[in-house]
């Protein structure tokens, strides 16, 4: 039994996340776990909301409500939804605890200690009328390059040029959008990443069973122009983790919080402490590698959008330290899903959100839709006709059909029980042969992260049972030999558990139901296909159960692509 440490990047608190985000980096995230699990392996899988900055003042103050309130309220609202989802975490945290603000301020006073810490004087723009310095994103103004109103102080959304503050016509606050401002002196905290260079390069060559986007990420921001840049790692803002060593006040930096990207990968360990503290776990032994966890293996998942701070900010932060923490062995990145031509936007309310879907359909439609899909070699698209024929083909007409015509059939000749009599012959033979095959194959692509490649392994082991139920025809054969049709059917129920059991990782819902309609609670794995064919006995009960998966119509697939294409209402 291997353990297994896996976290997801961490979701922003500001509002619900679209399902870009979800197959990004939470749902693959749970499939690993839910198949490390089903393998025997010891999993800790944790994922927390990620909820300073500057978007969460935003957000809070678009809502009238103390950020503090505010996030609390959204953290609740991201968790039922991830539970919704089927996403078992063994812990959901927050990057607001008490745990992260210690961890953090202990990882920048020993960072300061091996003297990886500067202090710079800057220049900022500060607002009278708020009474405070504005980060560049608290900035509004005219873009002076498209004329777009709304651009942002770091970057006009509308024609995505880089900006400073400076450079923007009538720029103001927003905020209380006063134009009264200021361009003034601060000072702030620098991490010194570029004297860590060699230490990061000498660990990603270390990683050569990593994906290529994932290493060519982290090779191009080490490399590329003047290499690895020092980075700030503190603002000038009121809600975030104040700027501390350790337990100790830093001068200088009263006020001060640390900067979101610097506290928000501190929470990976973080949420283990919540998880210990909350359950009475140890969480050294999962983090610390001279308490035990020099025997885990860690693996995390995300959007190529935070690779950089995965494979170096993150990775400086813990070498920089010198101290044992247990770092990432694996980094498993995916591109972007794209929605109906065009991209899922949280700011612009484009495409499918998590809750909107969850309000059409239930999880395992749109689990085995974007995993199937999953965009790992390259970006992959949402479409409603792709997903409405991925359903229907994939999970009504394979999965679903199987289910419902062998359960119906012992029904109606043999009742609702396995039924006894006849002996297993070559075509029985034949399909345990090509069922164990693809289940070894099923499981290398599972064990290597091959998440699409895992998904059209499982789709051919269901259709591998629709094969043999057709061909071998019980309906037909039972009409002249009772016998043999028994043992055809007794052979079709043990796949309807074995198919749950493999399935579980993908649609976990449909797999309980499935395994509650066989009245079993035997989720082994099938090691020995053979004898998993015989886990349920003649004579044992089973109940039909209602439509796994219901077919989307045509006139459903129109309504959602009207109800979808704007803004989210």
């Amino acid at each position: 039994m291997a353990r297994i440490l896996i976290t997801s990047a961490l979701p922003y608190i500001n509002g619900i996340k679209h399902l870009g985000n979800l197959v990004g980096s939470q749902l693959p995230a749970d499939l690993f776990a839910r198949y490390m699990r089903a393998r025997g392996h010891e999993v800790l899988f944790l994922c927390a909301t990620d909820e300073h900055g500057t978007p969460a003042e935003l957000a809070a103050a678009k809502t009238g409500q103390p950020v503090a309130e505010y996030c609390a309220e959204l953290h609740e609202v991201q968790a039922e939804i991830a539970r919704r989802f089927g996403l078992s975490f063994d812990h959901f945290g927050r990057s607001s605890s008490p745990q992260n603000h210690r961890l953090t301020q202990h990882f920048a006073g020993k960072l300061a200690e091996n003297g990886l810490i500067r202090e710079v004087t800057e220049k900022q723009v500060y607002s009278n009328a708020d009474g405070r310095f504005l980060p560049d994103r608290y900035i509004e103004g005219t873009c002076p390059n498209c004329g777009y109103e709304r651009a942002r102080g770091d970057q006009c959304e509308n024609c995505t040029k880089q900006l400073e503050p400076t450079d923007l016509i009538e720029p103001r606050s927003a905020v209380s959008g006063s134009t009264d401002l200021e361009v003034r002196e601060t000072k702030h905290l620098y991490l010194c990443q570029s004297a860590l260079r060699d230490d990061l390069d000498q660990w990603i060559d270390s990683k050569s069973d990593w994906p290529v986007l994932t290493t060519s990420i982290a090779k191009k921001w080490l490399h590329d122009g003047d290499g690895l840049q020092d980075r700030g790692i503190t603002r000038d803002l009121d809600w975030g983790i104040p700027v501390k060593k350790g337990d100790q006040d830093w001068p200088g930096m009263q006020g001060k919080v640390f900067y979101v990207w610097f506290d928000a990968p501190i929470e990976y360990i973080a949420c283990a402490a919540e998880w210990a503290e909350a359950t009475g776990n140890d969480w050294e032994r999962w983090w610390r590698t001279d308490k035990g966890a020099d025997d885990v293996r860690y693996v995390q998942f995300m959007g190529k959008d935070n690779v950089p701070f995965h494979t170096l900010s993150f990775p400086a932060t813990i070498l920089g330290s010198r101290e044992p923490w247990k770092m990432v062995d694996h980094l498993k990145s995916f591109n972007y899903l794209n929605y109906d031509g065009g991209q899922f936007s949280t700011s612009q309310g484009r495409g499918v959100f998590m809750d909107q879907a969850l309000d059409i359909l239930p999880a395992d439609y749109w689990r085995w839709w974007l995993l199937s899909h999953a965009p790992e070699s390259s970006d992959s698209e949402f479409t409603w006709e792709n997903f409405q024929q991925s359903v229907n083909k994939d999970l009504a007409d394979v999965l679903g059909n199987f289910v419902s015509r062998i359960t119906k059939f012992c029904r109606s000749k043999f009742g609702e029980t396995v039924p006894a009599g006849g002996e297993f012959g070559p075509d029985e033979t034949a399909l345990i042969e090509t069922l164990t095959g693809r289940i070894r194959a099923y499981e290398g692509h599972m064990q290597a992260m091959e998440v699409r490649k895992s998904a059209q392994e499982l789709r051919a082991i269901w259709v591998a049972g629709n094969e043999y139920l057709q061909s071998a025809a019980p309906w037909a054969t039972f009409k002249t030999e009772p016998e043999r049709a028994a043992a055809q059917v007794r052979l079709g129920l043990n796949l309807i558990r074995l198919y749950a059991v493999l399935g579980a990782p993908f649609v976990p819902e449909a797999a309980a139901r499935m395994l509650s309609a066989m009245n079993t609670l035997d989720t082994s794995w099938p090691d020995d296909v053979a004898a998993a064919l015989t886990a349920l006995p003649a004579g044992h009960e089973f109940t039909v159960p209602e439509v796994l998966f219901a077919k989307i119509s045509d006139e459903q697939r129109e309504d959602w692509e009207s109800r979808f294409a704007g803004q989210r209402g």
